[in-house]
């Protein structure tokens, strides 16, 4: 057979025929290349593949589906050994075809590479069309198979079961109807959304990919953001993603390929004393009075900001803390300074429910950020955030000796594993422990003799013991 013999035999252009090295030939002077059938054939047997996986085994056994409508008596070989259909005649190295369509790429005029997809519709009618969202093969393949399935059933007139909806409306379900209501603080996660759905615009939920979700990621970077909170960013698409999953929208997680950037926890951020005289003369007084109960009660600036009359018990000296991030209710003591600030604040604030009211609009305060940051500019503190003092509490209990539980229950942690973090060392006592090592060598020799003395002598008692027990026999006396 002749170079061109075989090529229309498999479908192919010539120069894939010459290219291909695995073809036994007989190349004969001054004729070319020459091709037996009998070593087709064994060719053909040795290459037959299945179709990709992307074609679910249910559907490759049903005889009917034949979008791309190949001879019956040629087998699908692979992209390497040049194709079989029609489809694959292009001489583009960036084509791959699939048996039941394919997917190439073209470059635009600026250099834009756009990924087209290749197939027929269930009339048989050829369509070639561009893949606007898809950034690589992957994406451009996982469209090509949703739009074979969904071609496939309508020829056969199956209903389609999956459910199809794009990013932007599940992400505004997912935000009315869970995060509103499951979560208080929703503000942060609707902002994010709001970045996910301008990015994401209107591609398909089951479209998005582990790359584009990368190419997301890198995007913040590029904005300004911190890897943490690019990881927030993950988080929020996680738990949105397995929402679609438990709905029925989706059946893999996407987000679970992503590699979550990793976090430096370890903040050991605390507040002296001469920088918290400082912070206070540079403070105003509704952010002193701020300031002195975070100091006294280690609660969290949204809880301070919304605390009411109602939760301040005088008479047992005590605090009840509602609006908490774990949603529990707990009890804070209240020590003499606080108890003094409460009292003035009360005389000040009294005819308001709120212990901190916004003087123009009657609801609390929403933030003291600004003032915050103002006063340390003033006072000369850098690199001091409110929540540190939440910190400065926790680590000054530490230093008084109070056990990690009653600190756990003071915080309002779920688990006594984040009390931990808290249970940093300070400078003072790292330099004590040091100390240690500087005692005289009499001195450690001394202690050293002793310890070798005490263990010695209860080795002695020990055999002494052992030797005034009875020995019991091992035979009974009649």
């Amino acid at each position: 057979m002749t170079t061109k013999e075989v090529a229309d035999l498999l479908q192919c252009h010539p120069q894939s025929v010459y290219r291909n090295k695995e073809l036994s030939c007989v190349k004969i002077p001054g004729i070319g290349k020459r091709y037996k059938e009998s070593e087709l054939e064994k060719y053909l047997d040795q290459k037959t593949i299945k179709i990709s996986s992307l074609i679910s085994l249910q559907i490759i056994k049903n005889k009917s589906f034949s979008l791309t409508y190949p001879p019956e008596n040629v087998k699908i070989l692979t992209k390497k050994s040049g194709g079989i259909s029609e489809l694959a005649k292009a001489k583009s190295k960036t084509r791959y075809n699939f048996g039941f369509g394919a997917i190439y790429q073209r470059k635009t005029k600026k250099g834009k590479i756009r990924w087209y997809l290749d197939y027929r519709d269930r009339n048989g009618k050829r369509i070639q069309r561009v893949v606007t969202h898809a950034a690589s093969v992957e994406d451009a393949t996982i469209e090509l198979k949703n739009i074979v399935l969904n071609e496939h059933y309508r020829r056969c007139g199956i209903e389609n079961k999956r459910k199809e909806i794009g990013f932007s409306a599940f992400a505004q379900i997912y935000l009315q109807d869970y995060i509103m209501i499951a979560r208080r603080n929703f503000q942060s996660d609707k902002y994010r959304l709001k970045k996910l759905r301008e990015f994401f615009k209107d591609v398909e939920l089951r479209e998005i990919s582990p790359l584009m979700i990368e190419k997301f990621r890198k995007s913040r970077l590029n904005a300004g953001n911190t890897k943490s909170t690019c990881n927030r960013y993950m988080a929020l698409l996680k738990r949105m993603f397995n929402l679609a999953i438990d709905e029925g929208y989706l059946e893999n997680n996407p987000v679970k390929k992503i590699k979550f950037y990793p976090e430096n926890t370890a903040r050991e951020r605390v507040l002296t004393e001469k920088e918290e005289r400082r912070l206070m003369q540079a403070s105003s007084e509704h952010l002193k009075s701020v300031l002195i109960v975070a100091l006294n009660s280690g609660m969290r600036t949204s809880e301070i900001l919304s605390l009411q009359w109602n939760q301040v018990d005088f008479g047992a000296k005590k605090i009840r803390v509602e609006k908490t991030k774990s949603g529990k209710t707990r009890f804070i003591n209240i020590n003499t300074p606080l108890l003094e600030e409460f009292l003035k604040l009360r005389e000040r604030n009294g005819q308001s429910p709120f212990v901190f009211p916004n003087s123009e609009t009657g609801r609390p305060l929403n933030s003291v950020k600004k003032a915050f940051k103002g006063a340390c500019r003033r006072a000369g503190i850098k690199g001091l955030r409110l929540h540190d003092l939440r910190h400065t509490f926790a680590s000054r209990l530490i230093e008084y000796g109070v056990d990690i539980e009653t600190l756990r229950s003071l915080l309002g942690h779920y688990s006594i594993l984040i009390t931990q973090r808290y249970m940093h060392s300070n400078d003072e006592r790292k330099q004590k422990a040091v100390e240690l090592l500087s005692k005289k060598p009499k001195e450690k020799a001394k202690n050293r003799d002793n310890l070798l003395h005490i263990r010695y002598m209860e080795k002695e008692k020990s055999k002494v013991k052992s030797l005034e027990k009875p020995i019991t026999p091992f035979y009974s006396v009649n």
